[in-house]
């Protein structure tokens, strides 16, 4: 009879204990403001008030916060919130005015696809570019004058940038690829030598195909460092040269960057462990002619 007692006073002790929290809660005018808003009746709402003072909480922050770097919330940018739906209450995290405003304006980057580059890459930006060093003006303009025209014409040439190490090349025609990702125009940057070094990893796999595939085909694509790599005739010949005719067969423009002049690439590429192969190289460098303007950019270190 005692076991059965307790069974049915728990339940009461447990609602009463309910009530209690629920009114003492219900003492800070805002949080009772808070609720009121929430059109659910008393007997619903006091099973949820540990949740409503948590979301009440959160919302508090929300109302002082101005901006997400001062968000005081358990998830940076979110609000753990209820609403009402089928006549209960459900709580779920929700993102404030200043996290979808970041969103938004960060959107751009899932156009822009980036293979083993600095993280400062994803972040360029004409508005930060360095523009002091006239050595560096023509690229800037020749990039400029490309942005514009690329959005009435999908096929023209791209530019191989010749420069000394830490000049800018990378990153100003990255800062191009930003601005027209705006534009919802995809874009690949490799840095070309650890790329092949990948794709040679996953050879006779899919993902081979997929890394390959993906680079070959995009409209707008960046082979950074060119030249830096150990020259093979697997890389040259198998993967450079059936990629670069691809592109110049379907007028998608292509960008280069590298520390060595196109003599001088010509002769990198010449010289594999089979000997030198002249011929082969050259085929490369005709390619590349056919793809790209050229502009050399001698400037000081920005990396020091």
């Amino acid at each position: 009879m005692q076991k059965l007692m307790d069974k049915i006073e728990k339940p009461n002790n447990l609602l009463d204990s309910l009530e209690d929290a629920y009114d003492e809660a219900l003492k800070d005018e805002e949080f009772k403001n808070f609720v009121g808003k929430i059109k659910l009746k008393r007997s619903t709402l006091i099973k949820y008030t540990s949740s409503l003072e948590e979301s009440f909480l959160e919302y508090s922050h929300c109302k002082e916060c101005k901006n997400i770097l001062e968000c005081q919330n358990k998830i940076k940018g979110y609000a753990f919130l209820p609403k009402v739906k089928d006549g209960n209450l459900e709580f779920s995290y929700r993102p404030c005015k200043y996290k979808i405003k970041l969103d938004k304006k960060n959107k751009f980057h899932e156009n822009t696809l980036i293979f083993n580059e600095p993280k400062e890459i994803a972040e360029a930006s004409f508005s930060k570019i360095y523009k002091t060093d006239k050595k560096r003006y023509k690229v800037i303009i020749w990039l400029t004058d490309f942005t514009q025209k690329y959005k009435e014409d999908k096929h023209q040439k791209g530019l191989y940038i010749y420069g000394n190490f830490g000049s800018g090349k990378t990153y100003l025609v990255s800062a191009m690829f930003n601005e027209l990702a705006k534009e919802g125009i995809k874009s690949v940057i490799v840095f070309w030598p650890e790329y092949l070094r990948d794709l040679k990893a996953s050879f006779n796999t899919n993902e081979f195909s997929n890394k390959f595939n993906e680079v070959k085909k995009v409209p707008l694509l960046l082979i950074d460092d060119l030249g830096a790599e150990n020259t093979t005739a697997w890389s040259r010949d198998e993967i450079l040269c059936p990629l670069l005719q691809y592109r110049m067969d379907e007028k998608l423009p292509t960008f280069f960057t590298s520390n060595l002049s196109l003599e001088a690439l010509e002769k990198h590429l010449a010289i594999t462990s089979s000997g030198t192969e002249e011929v082969k190289a050259g085929r490369i460098i005709s390619r590349i002619k056919q793809l790209a303007d050229y502009e050399e950019m001698i400037s000081k270190n920005l990396r020091k």
